[in-house]
C-alpha cells in the first residue's frame, strides 16, 4: 500500500462546498506535559486565519478544534500527524464540520 496524500484525503472528508470549516481532532500518544498544546497553538498562529483551541483531556489525549479556511485546517492536521511535534503522536482522529464561531484567536485550555 502506497503513501496517501493526507491533505487530499482530509479535503475529501470536508463538508461539500465549505470554504470555512471546523476541524476537531483528537491526538493520541505522549502528548501531555511535553509542550504539545503550546506548539499546536504556535503552528495555528503560523498558518494564520485559524481560531480555536487545544486542550488536554482526562484520558491523556489532546483535543484540537480549529476553524478557518479549508487549506489552513488541512495544514494543521498534517502537522498534527506528521510534523515535528513534541512528545510522540500515535494517532489522530478527526471530524470535519461546519464552523460554529465564537473563538477569538487560538487558545490553550
Amino acid at each position: 500500500m502506497g503513501e496517501v496524500d493526507t491533505r487530499a484525503a482530509a479535503a475529501a472528508r470536508q463538508p461539500e462546498g465549505a470554504d470555512v470549516v471546523r476541524l476537531t481532532a483528537w491526538v493520541r500518544g505522549r502528548v501531555q506535559g511535553v509542550g504539545f498544546r503550546w506548539f499546536t497553538r504556535a503552528n495555528a498562529l503560523r498558518i494564520g486565519g485559524l481560531a480555536g483551541f487545544a486542550r488536554n483531556l482526562d484520558d491523556g489525549r489532546v483535543q484540537v478544534v480549529a476553524e478557518g479556511d479549508r487549506a489552513g485546517c488541512a495544514e494543521l492536521l498534517d502537522w498534527l500527524r506528521h510534523g515535528d511535534t513534541p512528545g510522540r503522536v500515535d494517532g489522530v482522529t478527526e471530524i470535519w464540520s461546519v464552523p460554529r464561531g465564537g473563538y477569538e484567536g487560538f487558545d490553550m485550555r
